[in-house]
């Protein structure tokens, strides 16, 4: 249904290795076609909630649903509920070197298309719209690792792009990227929430919230959710960005 959220979580608690806590009993959803910002200091849980929501983690407690269904590693277990997932949702890292593997950009941007199942010809033809979107055709044979921070987002974009998936999750898109690098990225995810994608994004750079977001979910230092609201409300809350760490009041010279 076009009302049901694409994410559902329920007082979902994570721990490493079931000792270092990492989330602390959060509950929050995601409506499709929002761009969703998951606002946090480094070390809050965010990074953590966006493995979870792909699939890559699961809750030692609680209960998280994507497109109203469980998503648990018994899901996973089942081809038709894989293949499914993966089509519909991806994640793009924060270190993009942790996420770029292959010999060349054009091996990397058909990685996943080839692995889900696509025909040669529709392969060809994603790769080329992605590079094409990306601006990033000139690259098609220059080994990954050779490339500029800058580059390598937009490799692991046009990755991504290739599954046109229905919802991004974006783990500190901006680290690492110089001002120019930044503003286009800013206008890329723009344009995808336009498109009607679901941007999910987890960051503590308050400068790409207030431009990206159409909601915003603070997270604190203790791994639960501080706060949730319109951009407005929350990033012109002072006190709630500094009691989260995410912005400090400035002390007069004496």
């Amino acid at each position: 249904m076009e009302n049901t959220p694409i994410f559902e979580v329920t007082d979902l608690s994570f721990a490493y290795d079931n000792k270092i806590a990492a989330l602390d009993h959060v509950s929050m959803s995601a409506k499709p076609g929002e761009g969703l910002v998951i606002l946090g200091a480094n070390g809050s849980g965010k990074s953590t909630l966006l493995k979870i929501l792909d699939g890559l983690y699961f809750a030692n407690q609680g209960e998280v649903r994507a497109f109203g269904k469980p998503l648990t590693e018994a899901a996973f277990q089942e081809d038709a509920f894989n293949y499914d997932f993966r089509r519909r949702v991806s994640l793009i890292f924060q270190d993009t070197d942790v996420q770029l593997f292959m010999p060349s950009v054009w091996d990397e941007v058909a990685f996943a298309p080839l692995q889900l199942g696509m025909s040669n010809e529709e392969v060809k033809r994603q790769v080329e719209s992605a590079l094409d979107i990306l601006q990033i055709g000139k690259l098609r044979d220059r080994p990954p690792h050779q490339l500029s921070g800058g580059e390598k987002r937009r490799v692991a974009l046009a990755s991504v792009l290739s599954l046109s998936p229905e919802v991004w999750l974006l783990d500190e898109p901006t680290s690492g990227l110089d001002p120019r690098s930044q503003g286009w990225l800013v206008e890329f995810l723009r344009g995808q929430c336009q498109a009607g994608k679901t941007i999910i994004t987890a960051t503590h750079d308050l400068a790409i919230a207030e431009q990206i977001a159409t909601r915003i979910i603070v997270f604190n230092e203790e791994h639960t959710i501080a706060a949730s609201g319109e951009p407005a409300q929350i990033l012109h809350d002072h006190e709630l960005l500094h009691r989260c760490n995410l912005s400090h009041f400035h002390i007069p010279d004496a």
